[in-house]
């Protein structure tokens, strides 16, 4: 199969194996050239094949030389169609991991699920014991409620007014105005369902519950907060809803895991490229003129960069840098740096389409919403034929042990 990326809106229907396998040794790389990190042991990332998570999952290992399970929501290739990104990242990360003596494994399904807390608590106990870091980094526009089986769908809208602003077609290169209609009481719940903290809350009173949680255990979940700029339809919208629900939750599990001198906290993260941050209006074009200021100011980073100064300056160190006023370990420092939001503020009313790619870094942010889907990676021919079909180790493992049982009845 000669695979080529297909864009439709924020979304690319398909993506290329070794693309992402380079992409994945690019992270293990950059790791492997810092700092070791007196880190933890035996660690589970919910989310843990693209973006962060991923990034979570090789610092952990590469790192810190631990053990990691990784939960996703994947699909594999079939005749008509690529594998998403993430399956062929895990397949990748696995193998490099393995290849280096590491262990890691992975279950596909959906992690609301209770099916799939269960099979990650057996597989812990079996091969772990318990975990002493638990990554949540879920990004789902869906969730079934693993208790009522109901349905709940996200969406991106502000509350209370409606909104209307500058944006992005980044890969038409054009920018145009964009107006959206604030969200219901209903729209605004669902979202929280999906978004907020309720899951991570599961997770984490349910492997306490089967004794799994180590003592000194940690849990982090991921946000973003922003500048005043994006606040209408982050921070203030019904994404914004979601992180404060997300918060608390934080502090509860916090007060929770007292016991065992834990604690649970969250990392407030920089923009970057993401399929989620593709969808949000006005984001496209803020990162765009983000990347280029951080650029030119040498503190540009991605989700590897971040996550290894979140483990390294802050969660393993021995001296971690103060949390800000709420709590929050501020991975986002550098982004909002008071010189780096006025320069924004600055270029947002001057740009147009005409010098969209004067003023901004678009190609630079379109080349790295490429780089998901494992295109645009230097080295990789994609003119010659590639076979989609790649097997992730553990799954393959899984699944041969699940027939053998299933034959001895």
């Amino acid at each position: 199969m000669i695979i080529q990326p297909k864009i439709r809106g924020f979304i690319c229907t398909t993506a290329h194996p070794e693309g992402c396998s380079r992409v994945v040794e690019e992270q293990i790389r950059f790791v492997k050239s810092r700092s070791p990190i007196n880190g933890p042991r035996n660690v589970l990332v919910i989310g843990a094949s693209t973006g962060y998570g991923l990034a979570s999952r090789i610092t952990a290992t590469f790192g810190a030389g631990a053990k990691t399970i990784g939960v996703f929501f994947e699909k594999e290739a079939d005749e008509k169609r690529t594998a998403s990104p993430g399956w062929y990242n895990s397949a990748a990360f696995e193998r490099f991991a393995q290849e280096e003596g590491y262990y890691a494994k992975s279950i596909n399904g959906d992690a609301f699920s209770h099916e799939i807390k269960e099979q990650t608590a057996q597989l812990i106990r079996n091969d772990l014991g318990t975990v002493d870091l638990i990554i949540y980094s879920l990004a789902s526009p869906r969730r079934t409620h693993p208790l009522t089986g109901q349905v709940f769908s996200s969406v991106l809208k502000p509350i209370g007014k409606s909104f209307s602003g500058k944006s992005i077609d980044a890969f038409r290169g054009e920018v145009k105005d964009v107006t959206i209609e604030p969200a219901n009481e209903e729209e605004i719940a669902n979202t929280v369902a999906v978004m907020g903290g309720e899951d991570w809350e599961m997770w984490i009173d349910y492997l306490a519950e089967e004794g799994l949680l180590a003592e000194g255990i940690k849990t982090v979940a991921y946000s973003y907060l922003g500048p005043v700029l994006t606040h209408a339809i982050y921070k203030d919208g019904t994404i914004g809803k979601a992180k404060e629900h997300l918060k608390a939750t934080a502090d509860k599990l916090d007060r929770k895991l007292q016991s065992l001198r834990g604690e649970a906290v969250i990392s407030v993260d920089k923009a970057v490229v993401t399929q989620a941050s593709a969808a949000i209006p006005v984001v496209p074009l803020y990162i765009s003129i983000l990347f280029r200021i951080m650029k030119e100011q040498g503190t540009h980073e991605g989700c590897i960069e971040q996550i290894y100064r979140l483990f390294h300056d802050h969660l393993y160190a021995s001296q971690p840098p103060a949390r800000d006023g709420e709590g929050y370990i501020r991975i986002d420092d550098l982004e909002m740096k008071a010189d780096v939001q006025q320069q924004i503020m600055s270029v947002w009313p001057a740009v147009t389409t005409e010098n969209l790619e004067e003023l901004t870094d678009v190609k630079g942010y379109c080349d790295e919403f490429y780089r998901l889907f494992g295109f645009n990676v230097q080295g990789i021919n994609y003119e010659k034929d590639t076979d989609p079909f790649v097997r992730i180790p553990s799954l393959d493992v899984e699944q041969n042990m699940n027939q053998v049982k299933d034959a001895q009845g």
